[in-house]
């Protein structure tokens, strides 16, 4: 039985690569508050990001060019953004420390076992709180709140706050005041 083909294209592959040798490097190595430096070396691999995002160097971001974060969103310390599919992280919306974005999985109804790289939405004024878990294909709603250590593996409605494993709703949340 011959082996699968790759998923990832030659020059994905050679992307990665150097991804990794420069998120080792470079990324890593950088002072706890070079957030400007943090995010051209990200620009330079393709993510879209807004100036004022803020990304702690302790980071792990797989597949950088399939990531976007708006206007005044921070990712924490040890966070994990598993970009194999798009991830989407609103303006103004918080991924704390430890906290997992896992946009790839796999066929499991496939003996091979086929890659899947399902998008994952996080709209604005979110906060997924540490070390919680946000599955493949999921969007979490403008102003959800993902308690520490809860796991979605379905969209969040707007709004709410859902704790456990899996997540559930226990409270609605007000609005946002301006400023």
């Amino acid at each position: 039985m011959a082996a699968d083909p790759s998923p990832y294209t030659l020059r994905e592959k050679f992307a990665r690569l150097t991804w990794a040798i420069v998120q080792a490097t470079a990324f890593r190595w950088s002072f706890h508050s070079w957030y400007g430096w943090r995010r051209r070396l990200l620009l330079l691999f393709g993510a879209s990001l807004h100036p004022t995002c803020r990304i702690r160097r302790t980071v792990t971001v797989e597949c950088p060019w399939n990531l976007s974060i708006g206007v005044d969103s921070s990712v924490g310390d040890g966070a994990i953004l598993y970009c194999l599919g798009p991830v989407r992280i609103g303006d103004h919306s918080t991924i704390s420390q430890r906290a997992h974005l896992c946009a790839g999985s796999h066929d499991h109804r496939s003996r091979r076992m086929v890659l899947l790289r399902p998008p994952i939405t996080i709209g604005s004024d979110c906060w997924i709180a540490a070390e919680a878990f946000v599955g493949p294909g999921v969007t979490v709603g403008d102003g959800v709140i993902l308690g520490a250590r809860a796991v979605a593996f379905k969209d969040l409605a707007p709004w709410m706050v859902y704790l456990g494993n899996p997540a559930q709703p226990v409270a609605q949340r007000s609005r946002l005041r301006p400023g």
